[in-house]
């Protein structure tokens, strides 16, 4: 086979041209990652405390990594009557202060500012948006501003930014949407796999916060359940860090 043949132009030294931020981590920490993985046999399934305490331990970025929670749900995700979504606020926060915009006008308006939304308007912040600015994490809309709001369907959706009533996003009561978000609520969502991904705060938590804050999706996803669920509903709860090994939880914990 000739040199010509061998030769990747996807690769150069030895790394990918799609090396994602990931991949750059693994290639330079790959060491720190593996010992950090003998913390946690694979194999496994911890109490959650235990499970929380390991994830903690063998996280070793430099930065104060995300710890999520991934569920895997015994629901079949293609049936409507199935769907699993909601909110929780979690007790201790996610950790990261989260950048409100608020469509609302006159009163309402004035009423998100000051609950402490970031950003307070109508159509001059759709005109924004439309320009290609999202320097937010959330949005909130009051009813009477769906019917401009919808037409950013296609860039607020595509971003899972889209005001709804049932994350309780579209409201009159822009005020509690605007604090329980800032106070830490989330929202999840059943994926096409029939699993839930969300984040249960930073590693710089103490084990017993982040405990607390699982417990609390955990439970939410437990009042969620859908009627026309059958058979083991909680299936599988793993925890990691962003950069770190998964640890596996006991389900049994939570019935």
């Amino acid at each position: 086979m000739s040199e010509a043949c061998l030769y990747d132009p996807s690769t150069v030294g030895g790394i990918s041209a799609n090396t994602t931020e990931e991949d750059e981590f693994m290639a330079k920490h790959g060491k720190k990652y593996l010992e950090a993985a003998k913390l946690i046999d694979s194999e496994a399934t911890y109490e959650p405390l235990e499970a929380v305490e390991l994830v903690k331990k063998a996280a070793t970025a430099k930065f104060d990594e995300t710890v999520e929670a991934a569920v895997r749900l015994g629901v079949d995700p293609r049936k409507q009557d199935q769907a699993v979504r909601g909110v929780v606020v979690l007790p201790h926060g996610t950790g990261k202060t989260q950048r409100v915009l608020v469509f609302a006008k006159g009163d309402k308006a004035k009423e998100a500012e000051a609950a402490g939304a970031d950003f307070v308007g109508d159509q001059d912040m759709i005109n924004k948006i439309q320009q290609g600015w999202f320097e937010f994490d959330v949005c909130v809309a009051t009813p009477d501003m769906m019917s401009e709001v919808g037409k950013l369907g296609r860039l607020l959706g595509g971003k899972g930014l889209m005001p709804n009533p049932k994350a309780g996003t579209v409201t009159f009561d822009v005020a509690k949407a605007v604090q329980e978000i800032k106070a830490g609520k989330i929202e999840y969502r059943l994926d096409k796999a029939g699993q839930i991904h969300a984040p249960i705060g930073k590693v710089s938590f103490t084990a017993e916060q982040l405990n607390e804050n699982l417990k609390a999706l955990i439970d939410a996803l437990n009042r969620a359940k859908p009627a026309a669920a059958k058979g083991v509903y909680l299936k599988n709860i793993a925890i990691s860090s962003t950069m770190g090994p998964s640890a596996r939880v006991n389900t049994a914990a939570y019935r």
